[in-house]
Formats: structure tokens, sequence, C-alpha cells
């Protein structure tokens, strides 16, 4: 099942019938030792970083796919509000979450 996610809290053409709550989704990830490898030769150089890059893609993919079983647990067919936050946990340790309210969405029907 997919589960539509806005970062709004409407959806065009459906309305929302009931909240069932915050869902998130939560993944603490640290580069590998090729990726601190260039990663730190990057920094030294300068440039855009694309072992990390691909790293924080990876991430986030993830955090929300955590998020969308979540909601699909606590009985949620849709996601609003959805947001991203990453902090630092440790040396080279980050934390992304991505969080929003399931709900319960109808067609509007006309």
């Amino acid at each position: 099942m997919t589960i539509p996610c806005t970062t709004t809290f409407s959806f065009e053409g459906h309305r929302i019938v009931e909240y069932k709550g915050l869902v998130r989704g939560v993944v603490v990830r640290a580069p590998t030792i090729a990726q601190g490898i260039v990663g730190g030769l990057k920094h030294i150089v300068g440039g855009k970083i694309g072992a990390f890059q691909q790293m924080c893609e990876t991430t986030r993919g993830e955090a929300l796919d955590h998020l969308l079983e979540h909601a699909e647990e606590i009985g949620g067919n849709a996601v609003v509000g959805l947001r991203y936050e990453s902090s630092e946990v440790a040396d080279s340790a980050t934390e992304v979450l991505c969080y929003g309210t399931a709900v319960v969405i109808e067609p509007i029907s006309g």
C-alpha cells in the first residue's frame, strides 16, 4: 500500500476524516570508512561531497520508510505535515528524523 504524504495539512480533493496521531521514522547513520576518507579529502580541497550526499539521501529514504510503516501500523492511509530534521549524535554519526501526522483521508465526492 502506498501512503500519500504532504508537507501541507490537507490533500486536494480529499477530506481528513480521522487523525490517528504523530508518526515518525528515525535512522542514525555514520559514514563508512571509504566515505570518511573521500569526505575528508574533499574537506581539504573543497567541493561537493558526493559520498556524503548519497549517504544522506539513503538515510532520509529509510527514515521515510519507517514513518510510512508507523502510519500504516496505527491505521493511517496518509500523512500530513511531513518534516525532516537531522542532528549530530556522536562524532561522525547523524540522526535523521522524519515526522508528521497520520490521518485517514477519503475522496470528496462531487
